[in-house]
């Protein structure tokens, strides 16, 4: 790579769906590579398949990007509205004597793949065209417009994750570039966009491997330098499977709906397939700092529920409470359909330091957080009705005079007042603070106790206890 050329890299999904993960991963290590370049990150929709590519797929993909923090430089170029440039490209070709019109029908085609699988040779198309006079074309027969593919020698794609990889070109057919309703096909378009966007790295999943052998003969044959390769291993389940639902193969809005934080997404995508040294937990900052292409591995990388959830805790522990705060109220007015004031904000910050400790997604959170929404009376879950009995009662009754004798409502007064009434019981701390949790929560399970009942505010905690208490 010349030293002063502007590196500009891009993301090129097809719209027939969400942005999965495979994808997300493709421009994340896209946009670190021209980021980390001080270059430009391009988007591209390749919306040539009009059956198939939908309006709200565009916005999937946008929204996806958008969540993950991964902003592209400039406008987003659509394929289809080139469809005129790449038409004229392929005219070039024909004008050069490096593609032909061929005229043979679909008949003659499937005749042609029946005749070769029967001799056991790859279906190929043999060329019957290449070199026939056009005056031999037949009547009312549209043709489609095939690329001169080199029969001889090798083609070499120098790859940054593969390395040299070669294709003999008598294995390389010729190719269709135009159907015959005129329309261009998916390698044409792809080399005219990414010449004309100025692409210099193309990073792509390594299914993409053999159609860099052909977009890299069409350059050739147009004379314009081939941009560099990083063709990625696929993700694969932690099975060694190919990725499936099962696995986590789900769009990047339903990680988002899954409660995961974009900075835990971003740092678990860019350790799927990518290394540095053993660091797992690393800022973008430091993601863009140290991301090259020669560290990807070239052994398909393997996806993990269980480390994804322990990566995304830690930076829900490090995270700002308002943020957090402020993303799981988002987050559950749009799942759960809450509707929450400034007066729930504020106890739900609040809560954040305890909530946060055990949780691994907002959604944790946002269920962890449930003792501030509910009306009393609270219902109880099983374990809490099972904490609650007959003897737990009256102690909380001996406990509510105590406390109702208290004015300053501070988590740290709270707790003097349980010490020294457990002292007085000669309980251990654990015997009254768990009956005390069951009866303000309606859960065994809830931040520090003494901080929820702070955050609830004495004439409801209070009033939680009084009933229960018998």
């Amino acid at each position: 790579m010349s030293e002063n050329k502007t590196v500009i890299t891009r993301f090129a999904p097809s719209p027939t769906g969400y942005l999965h993960i495979g994808g997300a991963r493709t421009a994340l290590f896209s946009w670190l590579f021209a980021r980390h370049h001080q270059g430009k990150f391009l988007l591209r929709i390749e919306d040539t398949d009009r059956q198939r590519s939908t309006e709200p797929a565009v916005a999937a993909i946008f929204e996806g990007l958008r969540w993950l923090g991964l902003d592209w430089d400039g406008e987003v170029v659509h394929q289809f509205s080139r469809q005129a440039r790449h038409v004229e490209v392929a005219n070039a070709l024909l004008s050069q004597g490096k593609a032909y019109r061929c005229y043979a029908s679909p008949e003659e085609l499937d005749e042609m793949r029946e005749k070769a699988r029967a001799e056991g040779r790859p279906a190929r198309y043999d060329g019957r065209w290449r070199d026939r006079d056009p005056s031999e074309a037949p009547a009312g027969v549209n043709p489609v417009i095939r690329f001169r593919s080199p029969d001889e020698g090798e083609t070499m794609v120098r790859d940054h994750v593969m390395g040299d990889v070669r294709f003999p070109n008598d294995q390389l057919d010729d190719l269709i570039i135009v159907r015959s309703d005129g329309t261009p096909t998916y390698n044409l378009s792809v080399v005219v966009d990414d010449h004309d966007m100025g692409i210099t790295h193309i990073i792509r999943g390594d299914d993409h491997l053999t159609n860099a052998g052909r977009q890299s003969q069409i350059y050739a044959a147009l004379g314009w330098p081939v941009p560099e390769f990083a063709h990625v291993p696929l993700i694969h389940g932690p099975d060694g499977a190919k990725l499936s639902k099962r696995h986590g193969a789900l769009g990047a809005e339903a990680y988002r709906d899954m409660g995961y934080l974009p900075e835990a997404m971003r740092n678990y995508l860019v350790r799927l397939g990518w290394s540095h040294g053993d660091d797992e937990i690393f800022s973008t900052e430091q993601a863009i700092e140290w991301f090259n292409l020669d560290s990807i591995g070239r052994s398909p990388a393997r996806f993990d529920f269980a480390k994804l959830e322990n990566l995304n805790g830690h930076y829900i522990r490090e995270a700002d409470d308002v943020r957090l705060a402020d993303d799981t109220i988002a987050l559950m007015e749009r799942l759960e359909g809450w509707v929450c004031d400034d007066a729930f904000r504020a106890k739900l910050i609040a809560s954040m330091p305890g909530l946060k400790e055990r949780a691994k997604t907002l959604l944790e959170i946002g269920h962890g957080a449930a003792f501030l929404r509910v009306q009393r009376p609270i219902a109880l879950d099983d374990k809490a009705s099972q904490l609650l009995n007959g003897e737990a009662r009256s102690l909380l009754k001996r406990l509510l005079d105590r406390l109702e004798m208290k004015n300053d409502w501070a988590a740290g007064e709270i707790e003097a007042v349980v010490r020294s009434f457990a002292e007085d019981e000669n309980l251990k701390l654990g015997k009254v603070a768990q009956p005390l949790r069951a009866a303000v929560t309606g859960s065994s399970v809830s931040p520090p106790i003494f901080d929820v009942l702070a955050t609830l505010g004495r004439d409801e905690a209070l009033g939680r206890i009084k009933d229960q208490a018998a």
